[in-house]
């Protein structure tokens, strides 16, 4: 993240690059759906748009806000003292209203009720337990790019969340912006409003574990060894 752009505009990169996620993913879910009635083709079709138009936004959006897009990478970010905290509540405000107003194009688009609730159901432990995993990894790997491969980070994340649709049962939301904005589309791609907390709550605890073990597995182990003079000393 480039930290002399101002903050107005950081905000409108994230509101767009998370408007502009949330639109891929609800609208190639309808178009998927439409397309063919095989549930396994259909998420194939929802799975490649996502990872695509993520290795574009964090391409050129991530030099001007880092390309959060997400509520609990900012949380992070913010722990890890790469964003000040007075930015952290405006970030996540401009995901969750760029993420519901992607929904809002993606029904306009294909000619549906601009505004709907989902009926989904995506509940229960198997599906929390995912979310845990799916947040985790995507945190992980993020933070795994800053410390070896910062200009591979697009490539990597948009992976991660192609293979993460297909191993996590939940097909991995990994995002509560995300999340909160696929409630409000009852197409192939929403979720129940009832259901947002603990997916939110998993997700959470995922980004927290990651960071956790990040600080640690990351580490510059330079930083770590003791100097020749503290081994004098001792």
């Amino acid at each position: 993240m480039n930290v002399t752009v101002d903050l107005g505009r950081r905000l409108v990169a994230e509101a767009l690059g998370t408007a502009i996620l949330v639109a891929t993913v609800v609208g190639s879910g309808i178009m998927a759906d439409r397309l063919t009635d095989d549930v396994a083709l259909a998420l194939l079709g929802n799975t490649i748009p996502t990872g695509a138009i993520l290795f574009v936004l964090i391409s050129i959006l991530g030099p001007i806000s880092g390309a959060h897009f997400n509520p609990v990478v900012t949380m992070v970010f913010m722990a890890r003292r790469e964003l000040e905290a007075s930015s952290v509540i405006p970030y996540v405000l401009a995901q969750i209203a760029g993420g519901v107003f992607g929904t809002m194009v993606a029904h306009a688009m294909f000619d549906l009720p601009i505004l709907q609730v989902s009926e989904t159901v995506r509940t229960g432990s198997a599906q929390w337990i995912a979310e845990v995993v799916a947040t985790f990894g995507l945190l992980l790997t993020i933070l795994g790019g800053l410390r070896f491969r910062v200009d591979a980070i697009p490539m990597l994340v948009g992976l991660y969340i192609t293979a993460a649709y297909w191993f996590t049962a939940s097909t991995s939301f990994a995002n509560p912006a995300v999340a909160i904005a696929r409630s409000l589309t009852d197409t192939f791609s929403g979720i129940r409003p009832m259901d947002l907390p603990g997916f939110i709550v998993a997700q959470i605890l995922g980004a927290l574990i990651a960071a956790a073990l990040a600080g640690w597995l990351f580490a510059d182990q330079r930083d770590e060894m003791p100097s020749a003079s503290q081994k004098e000393r001792a």
